[in-house]
């Protein structure tokens, strides 16, 4: 299968994992679109020869609403993230939970708002960054991990989602949900591994954790 050609939104594209994704799809030959919540952060990613959308990824509304004006859509990467932590459990505060929740709601709109255009493509993809602090979580993570493990969950229920739609009618299964689980995010290793995702037919790919 080609990237030449595909379009594939990268939601919360505004860090240096983001502009290193957009640069290696657009030069395999994409249409990538860049969401984010503010145009300045995202001129770096217009200049990569992304498209720009300023709109919230944590928004179901904004993000059907992209989905509606780009109709055909081969790719969701969410990259909305961040870390806070430290402190054991006692640190582990109400402030810092909230600060982190964003990444789970935009894994969650970004999935619902574009799962009809995802199994509608050949070659459908959706990918979620995550840790491996989910495998083997601290005390003063514990904050993080809980909300990566959520994410992941949501995840792999797309891949189920996914999955079900395929097999009910007896059709070849197109659309993957792939969690990318890091320990420390290295753009490049993820912009090659999101290039890749195109390499493998779905059924190889749905509901894996690739480790990179």
């Amino acid at each position: 299968m080609k990237i030449d050609g595909r379009v594939i939104v990268l939601a919360g594209a505004t860090s240096a994992a983001g502009l290193a994704v957009a640069r290696a799809l657009v030069s395999a030959g994409a249409r990538v679109i860049a969401t984010g919540r503010s145009r300045e952060r995202l001129r770096a990613l217009a200049d990569a020869g992304a498209d720009v959308a300023v709109t919230d990824a944590t928004s179901l509304e904004d993000m059907t609403t992209l989905a509606e004006e780009l109709e055909a859509v081969d790719g969701v990467l969410s990259l909305v993230g961040g870390w806070r932590g430290g402190g054991g459990l006692a640190g582990q505060s109400d402030e810092d939970f909230e600060a982190l929740m964003p990444a789970l709601r935009a894994v969650r709109a970004t999935s619902r708002a574009f799962d009809g255009a995802l199994q509608a493509s050949d070659a459908g993809r959706f990918a979620i960054v995550s840790s491996t602090a989910v495998a083997r979580p601290l005390a003063g993570g514990a904050n993080y991990a809980a909300v990566k493990a959520a994410s992941e969950a949501w995840a792999r229920a797309v891949a189920h989602g996914f999955a079900k739609s395929a097999k009910n009618p007896g059709e070849p299964l197109r659309a993957a949900s792939v969690v990318f689980r890091v320990k420390a995010l290295d753009p490049e290793s993820l912009a090659g591994a999101v290039l890749g995702l195109w390499d493998a037919d779905a059924a190889t790919l749905n509901d894996r954790v690739i480790e990179l």
